[in-house]
């Protein structure tokens, strides 16, 4: 069985806790062993080699040098890292190397909550994307900055911008999963998306080589 550990906090509009449950109740019926935390210091307390996935869901706020640095280590080495919306890419903002390992940051939503948008599986063909199809979320639409490193495998639109919304990469020997949908736990339960974070966690998991 496969050992993920969830961190949750940060800013509480995001309702992180929630969030939190909806994730771990996923990996727990994908045969993961889950562990919730509340706290950064899990980061620097717990034995991350001995994981198979991490899943960051922590808004905002600060990060001490002694919890990232273990973080960015451990995936570094081969644990995977799965996380959506700003609880992985709005994490930290004073933060870039952590942003270089997660492969985005977050810097605008036009409209706020309550924007209609689409979702389009049109970015590189993956088992992760396949059979899903296009679909229409109302939610925040995230206007990200990316690394141009990353493989994307779902985008949407601001006028003629075409955005990231899905994508993997590579840290060291770490797999790295993003999606930034989920700003409610609405919008986290649709079929798509927990069948979009269900093969990205998986994936994430699944060290390389």
């Amino acid at each position: 069985m496969k050992k993920a550990l969830i961190v949750q906090g940060g800013w509480e509009g995001h309702r992180p806790a929630e969030v939190a449950d909806i994730l771990a109740e996923l990996l727990l019926k994908n045969q993961f062993d889950v562990t919730i935390s509340d706290t950064l210091d899990a980061f620097r307390t717990t034995n991350l080699l001995e994981l198979d996935l991490i899943v960051p869901n922590w808004s905002m706020g600060t990060i001490a040098k002694n919890q990232l640095t273990p973080l960015l280590e451990a995936v570094q080495s081969g644990v995977g890292l799965a996380g959506m919306h700003g609880g992985m890419c709005d994490s930290f903002r004073v933060e870039t190397e952590y942003q270089f390992m997660t492969g985005g940051q977050w810097v605008a939503h036009p409209g706020n909550d309550g924007v209609t948008y689409m979702v389009h599986m049109d970015g590189e063909p993956s088992p992760l994307t396949e059979g899903i199809g296009d679909f229409e979320v109302t939610s925040e639409q995230y206007y990200m900055h990316v690394d141009p490193g990353n493989r994307v495998l779902a985008t949407t639109r601001f006028g003629a911008v075409v955005m990231p919304v899905i994508w993997t990469k590579m840290w060291g020997k770490g797999r790295v999963f993003y999606c930034s949908l989920g700003h409610s736990p609405d919008v986290v339960k649709m079929p798509q998306v927990l069948e979009i974070m269900k093969r990205g966690t998986r994936w994430a998991a699944e060290r390389e080589g």
